[in-house]
């Protein structure tokens, strides 16, 4: 069994025994404590979120799994948090290896990136947790505020001029088109796991274009 074979193979059971996990506290729960809730409400309740993220969930599987590679988009997805965390340390961490996403190096790198970023990520939570009361006024002041407002353009930023820099052709419809949406709503600023993917398929067919046409 090659590389490939072992990561798919692994993969679909970190997947399966993630699904699993999730399920087994509500379940076991609802059996111990013999309170289930009205089905009524369950489906009123996914018929409103559900939609919203079966459709991320399969544009994220299409735009991060081709960035992060077989063993990455298992990992990343099964650890969550892709958008603000997993794909920038993997990007990163391809970046400053010298390799491409989608070969077989860039994998390998994608994967040691997001697994060091889940193990830091959970020893940061462990610390968080312990420090709780410690780190609270600290955390909570006016001064830090409009820091942690910015995380997530802070990092797609400092990604951002790396690889713009390396193609800035390419950059040009996703930046317009995202520039003019936020500026007419700014209220889409949260809906940002969405238009991520999103502009991240807009930015491929934009780019298939200009390289059909000899522009890039």
């Amino acid at each position: 069994m090659n590389y490939q074979e072992k990561i798919h193979s692994w993969g679909r059971v970190s997947l399966v025994l993630a699904i699993a996990l999730f399920i087994s506290f509500p379940l076991i729960s609802s059996i111990y404590f013999k309170a289930w809730p009205d089905p009524v409400i369950i489906f009123q309740g996914l018929l409103a979120v559900a939609p919203v993220y079966w459709t991320v969930g399969v544009i994220e599987a299409l735009s991060f799994g081709p960035m992060l590679g077989s063993g990455g988009a298992y990992l990343g997805f099964v650890t969550g948090n892709l958008t603000a965390m997993k794909v920038p340390a993997a990007l990163q961490a391809m970046d400053q290896a010298g390799v491409d996403a989608g070969s077989q190096e860039g994998d390998v790198i994608s994967t040691i990136a997001i697994a060091v970023s889940s193990i830091v990520t959970t020893l940061i939570l462990i610390v968080g947790m312990l420090m709780l009361s410690l780190l609270q006024p600290i955390l909570e002041a006016p001064l830090l505020e409009p820091a942690f407002a910015n995380i997530l353009p802070a990092l797609f930023g400092g990604l951002g001029v790396v690889f713009i820099s390396k193609n800035w052709k390419i950059a040009i419809a996703p930046i317009l088109m995202m520039s003019g949406l936020f500026i007419i709503k700014p209220s889409l600023a949260s809906a940002v796991s969405v238009l991520v993917p999103v502009s991240v398929l807009i930015t491929l067919g934009v780019a298939r274009l200009m390289y059909k046409k000899g522009l890039i």
